[in-house]
């Protein structure tokens, strides 16, 4: 489990510089949903479901992860919370990379540590 804490730890350090370099907020709670949701659908979408276990094929994944942004987008939209711009899309595409990254290392050292007992 100490690969799934550095992948973590690691993320948190390069998300505070992103945060830093785009000026974003990440403590308001637009953008800890935001962050959320992509972080959520980046663990389970593509690091579980696709790197790992391989029952979602990645072209439907993308469409699904797709989906699922610009249903957040244009529930934004609706409230008229100005979310659209180009340091949260670079926001967002980190938070997708980095969930599934987790993912994926959690089911291996997860399962990794469960076979060998």
């Amino acid at each position: 489990m100490k690969l799934v804490g550095i992948v973590i730890v690691a993320g948190l350090i390069l998300l505070y510089f992103i945060d830093a370099a785009f000026k974003i907020n990440p403590f308001n709670t637009e953008m800890l949903i935001h962050s959320g949701l992509r972080f959520l659908t980046g663990f389970i979408i593509l690091g579980i479901g696709v790197f790992y276990t391989g029952k979602i094929r990645l072209k439907y994944a993308l469409f699904l992860v797709l989906a699922l942004a610009l249903a957040d987008d244009i529930w934004d939209y609706t409230r008229d919370v100005n979310s659209f711009s180009f340091e949260v899309m670079l926001h967002s595409i980190y938070m997708l990379l980095w969930g599934s990254l987790a993912g994926y290392v959690l089911m291996k050292q997860w399962l990794n540590g469960r076979d060998a007992r």
